[in-house]
């Protein structure tokens, strides 16, 4: 896959489709690689008429790791924002946003589809809202605006996404990968057991492990501050789709998404958890290729 500069950083993505067509921007989620986007996906549509571009964040996969930033302490600024002390972490997600904005730049891509799941949501909404001039619509995937009396996750899910593995051995990463999988897992549309570990093995196969790299996202989504105000200037068209049995994210986070933005269009989808696997890959491409094709396919410059 190829690797582009943008943001003064490096970053490694892959695009299907035609370079003529209309861009879709897919921004993945917290310590996940952009291959956790799957090809299924990418190529149903980009076979509606779309150019699809997946990219590894910042701090993940094969685009650039911040070390110079060191690992941060983040067992000392959850306990700040515990007691109510502000953080200040290695870089925010209003950076973040701004590296998706500039990989579109880089392609030479003017405005595009913004497609978040998760942090990506997050980011996703920056997009929108620091860079409305490179959005033409907006989705956001099991997601959330940070407000910070919203529901929380459960702690059983809570756990298996942030405990990092024991060791940075193969058969210690795919353990915990396989444990986050299945804590994520949405119940109506369960993958096998081979699909959820080749997808494990494959993402630990395929970059080293960092954990200060994780931990260096996780204090971005920590110290983000609500978007509820923000997101009520944002125009563009927006679909937020949230699982009914999301464990992480709960479906109050969707919901008041979808009343922070004005006109968005909410999507429950009973038995979807806070996952985007195989078996997922057909609802996703139902709504997300009706809502865009409610948008328009406006041209990308």
């Amino acid at each position: 896959m190829p690797k582009i500069k943008a943001n003064g950083l490096e970053f490694e993505y892959e695009s299907f489709g035609r370079d003529s067509d209309p861009a879709i921007l897919l921004i993945m989620g917290f310590g996940a690689q952009m291959t956790l986007w799957p090809t299924a996906l990418c190529e149903g549509l980009a076979a509606k008429g779309y150019r699809v571009i997946r990219f590894d964040n910042r701090d993940i996969g094969l685009s650039t790791h911040l070390n110079r930033l060191g690992m941060p302490d983040t067992a000392s600024a959850m306990a700040a924002m515990m007691t109510g002390g502000s953080v200040t972490p290695p870089y925010t997600l209003d950076d973040m946003a701004k590296d998706a904005a500039s990989v579109l730049d880089a392609l030479g891509i003017t405005r595009a589809h913004i497609i978040g799941a998760s942090m990506g949501g997050m980011i996703a909404q920056l997009v929108a809202i620091n860079h409305p001039q490179h959005t033409i619509s907006l989705t956001s995937i099991m997601s959330t605006t940070s407000r910070r009396d919203l529901p929380q996750g459960t702690p059983e899910a809570m756990a298996a996404l942030t405990i990092p593995p024991p060791s940075d051995s193969r058969e210690d990463r795919i353990a915990a990968g396989l444990r986050i999988a299945r804590a994520l897992g949405s119940p109506g549309f369960p993958d096998t057991e081979a699909d959820m570990r080749a997808n494990v093995e494959a993402a630990v196969d395929r970059a080293p492990f960092d954990p200060a790299g994780v931990a260096r996202q996780l204090l971005a989504i920590a110290a983000a501050s609500p978007r509820n105000e923000k997101l009520k200037g944002v125009r563009a068209p927006t679909l937020v789709l949230h699982g009914a049995d999301d464990p992480i994210l709960v479906l109050e986070c969707g919901k008041d998404t979808a009343a922070s933005i004005a006109g968005s269009k909410l999507v429950v989808v009973p038995g979807m958890a806070h996952d985007v696997s195989k078996s997922l890959v057909p609802i996703y491409i139902k709504h997300i290729g009706e809502f865009l094709g409610s948008v328009g396919k406006a041209k990308a410059a």
